[in-house]
């Protein structure tokens, strides 16, 4: 038990070592160098608000000592005010000037902080939109937004007190330790760094102990948070079911358990500041004590032994914050070494070294052979091969998990294929940049998620800098404005969060306002108008027709009578082409395809006669 507790410190350490390696670049970055000057500046004032403190009690002795004079002489009214007054006069400036010293400092590097804060915070939400859509796909929204808000926070704690905290003790320790051993005895000094140890040790081992149950504490939290957040984003759900105290309970029952790491918290928390209480309070009486014989034997005057009480009150004092200091800066290495885990996770699609832009000069595509599964024991794809000619028009048809989805998310490279390529007029999608290859496609996908925003605003999510004009024209083109303008704020609604205040049609019809917009070469419609009404899916295929002249696109559909003028139809099924032609062509040879359309003529004529 002891070797895995010893190895589990040394991870410990080795990991709060790597956290604090990773966090010095960012204040101490090569290609600034007003954030070393201010660094080097916060550090000036830092030891000289140090040495301004030491030396105030000595000016406190010499006030004391002037009042009360050795051998009883008294003091003239000259020395009365020459001396004491003049001394805690000069005692009083001291202090004064330690705490602007110390503000200063704050001054000086609270610059530097904030800038390493954004700096960090976003590198991290940058590196999130980096991680493949596997890795999304798999996330725990509510738990990784903690993470990386508690991470951020950790940074801000450990840089405030790692720095103006823990340096600046170690620091005045130093200092004292000096005056005691040169002004008074080596004995003072023995006592003072025996208390000191011991209460370092005591507070590190009960911190280490508490760290383990505040990480429990987090984790019942990071759970209660994702249950929380997970349980609102899917309102509808909960109302459909009736499940409002299902929801309940499960969210009780993480705080039950954050609750009980609460209390282990507060009671260790009590146990903490006794234990600490009790060895400051013997050390502090232990040297007040030998000052106090001192003084009796004539060794030291009453100014000396308030000095030294004046040091050993400044010892305790940050001593005091030194458990709650230490145990914050563990906390706050915990979470940013949980945060940099985030930004340590490999991206799995990422561009090649001097990979160029893609250029498309018709529009043709080629899946070359694709083999591709998202787990390795589901195959999706096998050896496909399908071909867009330039300016021409695809549809892909089949039942649900034959693949027809799939192929639109290996165009824009969100997953890279296990054998063959994907090919945009000649050029390999994976020697090209990502952010090339996603500027020259534009999807309408079967379920459009929208921003908590306006409707404005998540059309010209299309094209970055659009007009008001060429936002309501890409609106009209997609017979959403009249609807837009009926309301109050018009293009100024706010949507909500996905877009539950619109319904499924109007959400879709924002969608391909926004692809219109963004009116890109090659376009992907994944079952583009299923949530419209006939009346409205009619006026925006005749849309998207006119949308898709010129211009290469793939088409994925379920509802056959939309792809019923498409160049060339493929018919996927088990992630092969089983049939392909026009839809006259495939009709004729009366296979799947045949089937398939037989088999929704005969639902749309059931449906007309309920």
């Amino acid at each position: 038990m002891r070797r895995s507790t010893h190895t589990e410190q040394s991870v410990d350490r080795k990991q709060a070592v790597n956290v604090v390696q990773k966090v010095l670049p960012y204040l101490w970055p090569e290609q600034h160098s007003w954030v070393k000057v201010r660094v080097v500046l916060a550090m000036i004032s830092l030891v000289l608000a140090k040495v301004v403190s030491v030396a105030t009690p000595f000016f406190y002795k010499g006030a004391v000592d002037a009042l009360a004079p050795e051998n009883g002489e008294p003091n003239t009214v000259f020395m009365l005010t020459a001396g004491a007054v003049g001394l805690t006069v000069a005692y009083g400036v001291l202090r004064l000037m330690s705490v602007g010293f110390n503000q200063l400092r704050d001054v000086i590097f609270a610059r530097v902080g904030q800038r390493a804060l954004r700096q960090l915070a976003l590198e991290t939400f940058q590196h999130m939109h980096r991680l493949s859509l596997r890795y999304h796909i798999t996330r725990k929204t509510g738990g990784l937004s903690r993470i990386i808000e508690r991470g951020v926070k950790g940074v801000e704690f450990l840089l405030r007190f790692m720095l103006f905290s823990i340096g600046p003790l170690i620091l005045e320790l130093l200092f004292i330790a000096g005056i005691l051993f040169f002004v008074f005895d080596v004995w003072y000094l023995a006592v003072v760094v025996v208390t000191i140890g011991i209460y370092i040790w005591f507070t590190f081992a009960v911190t280490e102990w508490r760290v383990k149950i505040r990480k429990e504490m987090n984790d019942q939290d990071t759970d209660a948070n994702q249950k929380a957040i997970d349980s609102l984003l899917n309102f509808e759900t909960v109302k459909y079911f009736g499940a409002e105290e299902r929801e309940a309970m499960r969210y009780d029952e993480s705080m039950r358990g954050y609750e009980a790491a609460a209390l282990k918290t507060n009671y260790s928390l009590a146990f903490l500041n006794f234990g600490q209480s009790l060895f400051i309070t013997v050390g502090l009486v232990g040297v007040m004590v030998m000052a106090a014989f001192g003084v009796q034997r004539g060794d030291l005057t009453v100014g000396d032994f308030v000095m030294v009480n004046a040091y050993m009150i400044q010892i305790t004092m940050p001593l005091n914050f030194l458990g709650t200091v230490y145990r914050e800066i563990r906390q706050a290495l915990v979470d940013m070494s949980e945060m940099f885990e985030l930004l340590e996770q490999p991206a799995e699609v990422v561009d090649k070294p001097n990979a160029k832009s893609l250029r498309v000069s018709g529009g043709q595509i080629e899946f070359d052979g694709i083999d591709f599964g998202y787990n390795a024991d589901r195959q999706i794809l096998d050896d496909l091969n399908i071909t867009v000619e330039a300016g021409k028009t695809l549809a892909v048809v089949g039942p649900s998990g034959s693949g027809k989805s799939t192929i639109g998310r290996l165009l824009f490279r969100f997953y890279d294929v296990d054998g063959g390529g994907v090919k945009i007029d000649g050029q390999d999608i994976r020697d090209v940049t990502q952010s090339s290859l996603h500027m020259m496609l534009g999807i309408v996908p079967q379920d459009t998620v929208l921003f908590n925003d306006t409707i404005g605003y998540n059309i010209a999510y299309g094209r970055d800098g659009a007009s008001q004009n060429e936002i309501v024209a890409a609106a009209k083109s997609a017979k959403i404005h009249d609807f837009v303008m009926s309301l109050p704020d018009g293009y100024q609604t706010t949507v909500g969060e996905r877009g539950l205040k619109l319904s499924g049609g109007e959400k879709q019809r924002v969608g391909i306002a926004r692809t219109l917009l963004k009116d890109p070469p090659i376009l992907v419609l994944d079952e583009a108008t299923s949530a419209l009404d006939t009346e409205t899916e009619r006026d925006i295929q005749e849309s998207l027709r006119g949308l898709g002249r010129g211009r290469t696109v793939i088409t994925i559909a379920h509802r056959l009578s939309t792809v019923v003028d498409a160049d060339e139809i493929v018919v996927l099924e088990a992630g092969k082409v089983s049939e392909r032609g026009t839809h006259d062509d495939l009709l004729a040879q009366n296979g799947r395809y045949a089937q398939m359309w037989q088999n929704q003529i005969a639902e749309e004529e059931e449906q007309g006669v309920a």
